[in-house]
């Protein structure tokens, strides 16, 4: 599984005192925390900086890389903010977060994955806003690998979003996300999935309770990876039991593994 830790986001009231500040001992804590938890990637996100946006996320990378070599998942629609990190970056591939299929937003971020020779994260989205229906969801992932591969972009390294919403807004949004992991992965099975997994309970109760569900009913239907928070130990134990019971670990090796490190809840 693809576990993208997602705590060093300037929209998280708890992280971004550190950044305005350039904390670096919290940032590298953080960073360090994430990936001992089991974090493939580390998402960087300065977006709520307007102003110095580039700087605060060029910052954030040359900080990080100080102290482990786990690769970034640059977090930004700016393809300048994106560039300046994508520069000073020395931990191996990493994976833009992201690409929609809008003219404006497609285009000024092509160049910087085919010139760094980046992975992608692909939302379903395009010019005509976010799409109701698994069907329209598909067609826009369709699209978007369609014209990647043609530019040279591995299908490995395409991550499809399928814009998952709250559940709370539309009681028809987990079915729809779930679906659309399922066709697209049926289709696509080279092709990765990158879900933004705690959009499932956003504005209800127990969300830890729902982003625990909508885990495993996603995995079960493709869902190879996910941006969500790797230190939530209870929800990384719904993860491995996952994959134990979904045949990605054989005989169970990591699950036992995990609990004879004391890292599963119960």
């Amino acid at each position: 599984m693809i576990i993208i830790g997602e705590k060093i986001n300037s929209t998280l009231k708890s992280i971004r005192p550190a950044m305005e500040t350039y904390d670096v001992a919290a940032i590298q804590d953080l960073a360090k925390k994430q990936y001992e938890a089991g974090a493939t990637y580390i998402d960087v996100n300065a977006g709520m900086f307007y102003e110095d946006e580039p700087q605060r996320l060029e910052w954030l990378v040359k900080t990080i890389q100080e102290v482990i070599d786990a690769p970034f998942s640059i977090d930004s629609p700016s393809a300048s903010a994106i560039e300046k990190a994508l520069k000073v970056n020395r931990n191996g591939k990493p994976i833009i977060n992201s690409i929609t299929d809008e003219k404006e937003r497609y285009n000024s971020i092509l160049p910087l994955i085919t010139q760094y020779k980046t992975g992608i994260i692909a939302l379903c989205m395009d010019d005509t806003g976010m799409p109701e229906t698994v069907d329209d969801r598909v067609t826009i992932a369709e699209r978007l690998v369609e014209k990647l591969s043609k530019e040279g972009v591995s299908l490995p390294d395409i991550y499809i979003d399928p814009m998952v919403r709250p559940v709370g807004t539309g009681s028809h949004y987990g079915v729809v996300a779930i679906e659309t992991i399922r066709r697209v992965k049926s289709e696509f099975p080279d092709v990765h999935i990158a879900c933004g997994l705690s959009n499932i309970s956003f504005g209800i109760p127990a969300r830890k309770l729902m982003n625990q569900s909508f885990l495993i009913a996603a995995m079960t239907a493709g869902m190879d990876g996910a941006i969500l928070d790797p230190l939530d130990r209870k929800l990384m134990s719904f993860l491995y039991a996952g994959e134990a019971l979904l045949g990605i670990d054989d005989f169970c090796m990591n699950y036992i593994m995990k609990f004879r490190e004391g890292l599963l809840e119960t």
